[in-house]
């Protein structure tokens, strides 16, 4: 379904912050395919590396986009992919020469492959001491989890996230993958950092991120309130386990609207303007958002009670006059014909071995910037040219030193 306001991307020489930068990256599956997509997208040169046959994993998860991968469409727009056997010495080779050129090497690869394949960044750098090595990894280098491999729903697991989300009965997996996504976002972050600190000093540098401590990020407030509180936040399906009224709640049409108090001057509001039921503001069960809290099965009544006189259209346009927020559940088609994105002209269309896709602009938006929203590339696709630039650089360098 292609939505009615997508069209190309701007022509023209865009000037992008990263136009310049030389990006190798040995990826697969999300973590850093999604950090090395955003660097992608604000002008690097990504060079991706993948196993000859079947390349990145990500590319077989599914056939959803006219036969390609959902999630590989998603992560690797604007690259140029290259196939090695990094078992074989001359794709090896192939790749330190790449790595020697490069400004930033990243690497994704099972706990301890790196080291034997000579990409540790003590030998990288050793070449290239203006090089920016990161590594994401599950778990991170040193402890007892180091060597276990990690997928999303694990760290999930790990991490205490997926014992918060779900409801008082079952747990369960959040909808997308957000330890990836979370380190992904601090890998990006920390190239962006190392880059500009090599602006600084001249050399580059390492970083590590792993995506349990990344997601660990993520759970500062559980973390804080168990800690401190005795127990952690009960699982509270699409309510806030802290917050009351928040959540759910059904009209007399049958639909739900999402609603959020978050003060003390929003509830006096939400009880004279949406309830008309100012009293109830200083009911002693609900007069501080705590006892609210304490008090949410009885405080769900008394809202349904008037809510139950209302269609969905007349709650949310009490909800917007008492400027309570709120929302409308919508799914994943809903969102893609969501009217604030069309109004925003946040549709692009991108290149692919399939043809033309649609895809939503990154969600950082400066004046007169258009991001770099490039192919996504056929498995090779760029082998020929990347070599003969190699071929070339050599050559250039022969000559040089026969001079």
């Amino acid at each position: 379904m292609r939505p009615a306001t997508a069209r190309p991307r701007s022509k023209g020489p865009p000037v992008l912050p990263l136009d310049g930068i030389t990006v190798i990256s040995v990826e697969q599956a999300v973590a850093a395919p999604f950090a090395t997509r955003q660097l992608a997208d604000l002008g690097a040169r990504v060079i991706k590396v993948e196993r000859p046959g079947s390349g990145d994993f990500a590319r077989d998860y599914d056939e959803t986009v006219r036969g390609m991968s959902s999630h590989f469409v998603w992560l690797n727009r604007g690259k140029e992919s290259i196939a090695l056997d990094l078992k074989r010495p001359e794709d090896a080779a192939v790749l330190r020469r790449l790595v020697d050129r490069a400004d930033v090497f990243v690497q994704n690869l099972a706990p301890g492959a790196a080291g034997r394949l000579g990409l540790d960044a003590a030998t990288l750098m050793g070449a290239n001491p203006r090089l920016v090595v990161c590594a994401i990894s599950g778990y991170g280098n040193g402890g007892p989890y180091t060597d276990r491999k990690a997928y999303d729903l694990l760290v999930q697991c790990e991490s205490g996230a997926m014992s918060l989300t779900g409801t008082a009965e079952a747990p369960a997996k959040i909808g997308i993958p957000v330890a990836d996504i979370a380190a992904a976002m601090y890998a990006y972050t920390g190239i962006l950092t190392a880059l500009y600190e090599r602006e600084r000093t001249g050399r580059g540098g390492a970083l590590e991120v792993s995506m349990l401590e990344a997601l660990g990020e993520w759970m500062g407030y559980p973390g804080y309130f168990t800690r401190y509180g005795g127990a952690q936040p009960p699982r509270s399906g699409a309510e806030h386990a802290a917050i009351a009224p928040y959540g759910p709640y059904a009209t007399a049409d049958g639909a739900r609207v999402f609603l959020g108090v978050q003060n003390e001057r929003e509830w006096e509001d939400f009880c004279a303007r949406v309830l008309d039921a100012p009293r109830l503001a200083t009911d002693p069960r609900f007069a501080s958002n705590s006892l609210r809290v304490e008090n949410r099965d009885a405080l769900r009544t008394r809202i349904e009670a008037r809510f139950a006189t209302l269609s969905a259209d007349e709650a949310e346009r009490r909800l917007e006059s008492a400027r309570i927020a709120h929302a409308r559940l919508r799914d994943v088609a809903e969102f893609a014909e969501h009217p604030q994105l069309a109004a925003r002209d946040r549709w692009r269309t991108v290149d692919s071995p399939v043809g033309p896709l649609d895809a939503l602009l990154p969600p950082v938006t400066v004046a007169g910037r258009e991001p770099r929203m490039g192919r996504v590339p056929a498995l090779d696709e760029h082998r020929e040219r990347i070599l003969a630039e190699l071929n070339s650089t050599a050559a250039r360098h022969s000559v040089s030193q026969g001079a």
